[in-house]
């Protein structure tokens, strides 16, 4: 049942990115869309602490400053190149975050001699480099710049996210913090450059977005609560092979094969980070037998 969760959330997410591509293709701006990605969970995640009587007082304001601050940006970015690179090349990019979390614990120190992370590092970049090799030679270099940009900045919320869990706040609170400013950056981006028409087709995608997007984050949590985190951090990996399916069915955007391979590689390489980022943390708890360069690597790497 975990699979299938973790599948629904990146068939979701892919179906989202779907609709980010259309609202774009019929008018509907980035605002838009940043808008109304956010309003969702805004009212759900309300409506359930009302509810429940729960407190949206956050325990630190400072980590949900930072974190909002890069997941708001890498947001914003991954929307961008959605709207102008192919669905499967966007997509990709926004899941390269992973790679540069190894890049950074691999070159900060500690962990220099870890050849599992090295070669996670070296088999990611060669993936971005395949996947955007059609596109940085056209008129989609900006965004494919935007694009990987936006993948780093998700590596740097991901880490405060992280941190946030470890002072104690709840998933839900930080959701619901970061879905309001979301909210707040598409409302002022609204009022920066006004507000367009749009068509039905624009309005239709852009309910899409909040609902797709509502949902798959929903059964993301719901399947990394039900078990193994590995397996769930592995399969959220399948988003890029769903995108890839629907920009073939509704774009005719065919990878070529060095395409396909680059994207084998930012999966495999994930997969990687994620498998080692796992064994290391179950040292940490005392559950495996570490070597003691992985002890001391794992000691640099909790002063995150």
């Amino acid at each position: 049942m975990q699979s299938l969760w973790m599948l629904l959330a990146s068939m979701m997410f892919a179906s989202m990115g779907a609709c980010v591509k259309v609202a774009a293709d019929y008018g509907a701006s980035l605002p838009h869309v940043v808008l109304f990605r956010g309003i969702p969970s805004v009212l759900l995640l309300f409506a359930w602490t009302q509810f429940t009587h729960r407190s949206l007082i956050p325990k630190s304001w400072k980590l949900h400053l930072w974190r909002n601050l890069s997941g708001v940006t890498a947001m914003w970015f991954g929307f961008y190149a959605l709207s102008h690179l192919p669905l499967s090349t966007a997509t990709s990019l926004n899941y390269t975050a992973p790679l540069f979390i190894a890049a950074w614990m691999l070159f900060r120190g500690g962990n220099q001699r870890d050849p599992i992370r090295l070669l996670a590092v070296l088999m990611g970049f060669l993936g971005v480099l395949a996947v955007l090799r059609p596109s940085i030679e056209h008129e989609h270099f900006l965004a494919a710049v935007i694009g990987t940009v936006g993948g780093s900045m998700a590596a740097i919320a991901m880490m405060q996210i992280r941190q946030l869990g470890r002072v104690g706040e709840p998933e839900w609170r930080t959701v619901f913090i970061f879905s309001c400013v979301v909210c707040l950056t598409g409302g002022a981006g609204l009022l920066l450059y006004g507000w367009r028409e749009i068509e039905l087709h624009a309005w239709l995608a852009l309910i899409g977005v909040g609902v797709f997007g509502l949902v798959g984050q929903l059964a993301m949590t719901r399947a990394f609560g039900m078990g193994s985190a590995l397996l769930t951090a592995a399969l959220q990996y399948t988003t890029i092979i769903f995108a890839a399916v629907l920009g073939i069915i509704f774009w005719d955007d065919l990878p070529d094969v060095i395409a396909w391979a680059g994207m084998g590689l930012i999966i495999a390489s994930g997969l990687l980070s994620v498998w080692r980022t796992y064994t290391e943390d179950r040292i940490m708890r005392g559950l495996t037998v570490a070597p003691a360069a992985t002890v001391d690597a794992e000691k640099e790497t909790r002063r995150v």
